[in-house]
């Protein structure tokens, strides 16, 4: 598999002719981009910067064949286009565009206590590449390469620390970072390192690249 890193939470991931793309969201400049050379389009849960309501609208109007997977509360503002959306929660397994999808997890991780918590589902791909979307759920299956937030108004060092250790991934790839500057992003990487925190070092993929996972 390849995997194209996005700016913030997006990714692209793609094996032979098949492609799809995570979290597109608003903080994402090359979303559009990303949607139109993707087969299928997976949403972890419905906050603006990992999910571009007015972009999907657009793209399944324009291309009956795209599909889109997330929460409910996500899906279900296109209840007409069942053909072409699907709800998705914890336990469910299923093939998107070629890809074999598992999905973990049930609610964002908490900001404030006046902030209600919304779903959040986290996807594993191929049973390989694991992104959690908004929080440290531990999904129960071995991951190789966990995609992990790094900066936002929920996370925590600590517990982000604690993640990797529990989810113990033989990869770590920096994602979630756009509130970081390169020196913050920098910062973190080696607090969560084996010089420190963890056993895995933090790959920072540069906007653009792509890398095998």
């Amino acid at each position: 598999m390849q995997l194209t890193k996005h700016v913030h939470a997006c990714v692209s991931l793609a094996k032979e002719e098949a492609r799809i793309v995570i979290d597109p969201g608003t903080f994402t400049p090359d979303a559009a981009q990303a949607v139109a050379a993707a087969d299928a389009v997976l949403i972890t849960h419905e906050h603006f910067d990992h999910f571009d309501e007015e972009l999907i609208a657009k793209s399944l109007d324009a291309r009956p064949e795209l599909r889109v997977y997330g929460p409910a509360p996500v899906v279900e503002r296109w209840s007409a286009r069942r053909g072409q959306v699907r709800a998705v929660t914890a336990g469910d397994s299923i093939a998107v565009a070629g890809f074999d999808v598992t999905v973990f997890g049930d609610l964002h991780a908490a900001i404030h206590h006046d902030i209600p918590r919304v779903a959040n589902v986290g996807y594993l791909i191929d049973g390989r590449v694991y992104h959690p979307g908004d929080a440290y759920h531990v999904p129960d299956a071995p991951v190789d390469t966990l995609l992990l937030p790094t900066s936002g108004p929920w996370t925590k060092l600590g517990d982000a620390a604690d993640f990797v250790r529990e989810v113990a991934p033989n990869n770590l790839i920096q994602i979630h970072e756009v509130m970081l500057s390169p020196i913050g992003q920098q910062s973190t990487a080696r607090f969560l390192s084996p010089a420190m925190l963890t056993e895995v070092p933090l790959e920072i993929v540069p906007i653009g690249e792509t890398v095998a996972v």
